[in-house]
């Protein structure tokens, strides 16, 4: 069994990590940790890498368990990364299938961090085909650094302006490759994804 950290999204690199995986460990027993990808992820804007932030209520610490760090709703952040999300993937091959349901998920106004992650990972694993399960840990275990290897080049949004990014999270290869996303996460494609429809 493989244990990983939650995020703001899952990275690519992240979920390769574990895809063959059976079952995944969640550590759901840390203190909150300041940097990583906790309350954030980063997408292929139009002018290069962008980076979401999801604000945190004052008062988080280092001591603070991480399913007790609250978000903060003293600005409508939901609605700015809705908004963001729309212009980074608005000409993606896959954003009017996936639009509605992410629409909804940005729209819940969770109260906590880790709540919130949770259902986008449980989301990104319904609509990439993983076959896994995943469960929750029941007391710390210090983890290595978070995976951030290289993945392979696929087709993204703005790559004739800014080349392939690598290092974005699992939303960027849904937009760009939809159900293909399983292919290429378990090794069986090799090269580029073609994008397409596969409704």
């Amino acid at each position: 069994m493989m244990q990983t950290t939650i995020s703001y999204f899952p990275t690519i690199s992240q979920l390769a990590s574990y895809w063959a995986e059976p079952t995944v460990e969640i550590e759901a027993c840390e203190h909150y940790q300041k940097g990583g990808f906790r309350n954030r992820c980063l997408i292929a804007g139009p002018n290069g890498i962008q980076r979401l932030s999801i604000p945190l209520e004052k008062g988080k610490h280092q001591r603070t368990p991480i399913r007790d760090v609250r978000i903060s709703w003293t600005e409508n952040w939901s609605l700015v990364h809705w908004r963001t999300v729309q212009t980074a993937y608005g000409s993606a091959p896959y954003f009017e299938h996936f639009q509605e349901e992410l629409r909804l998920l940005y729209e819940k106004k969770q109260r906590y961090l880790f709540d919130f992650n949770l259902e986008l990972w449980d989301w990104v694993h319904r609509r990439t085909g993983w076959k896994g399960q995943l469960t929750l840990s029941s007391s710390y275990q210090s983890l290595s650094a978070e995976e951030t290897g290289i993945c392979r080049p696929y087709q993204q949004v703005f790559q004739e302006k800014n080349g392939f990014l690598a290092g974005l999270c699992s939303l960027d290869l849904l937009m760009c490759v939809g159900k293909q996303a399983s292919h290429y996460l378990g090794g069986g494609m090799l090269g580029s994804l073609k994008s397409g429809n596969d409704q």
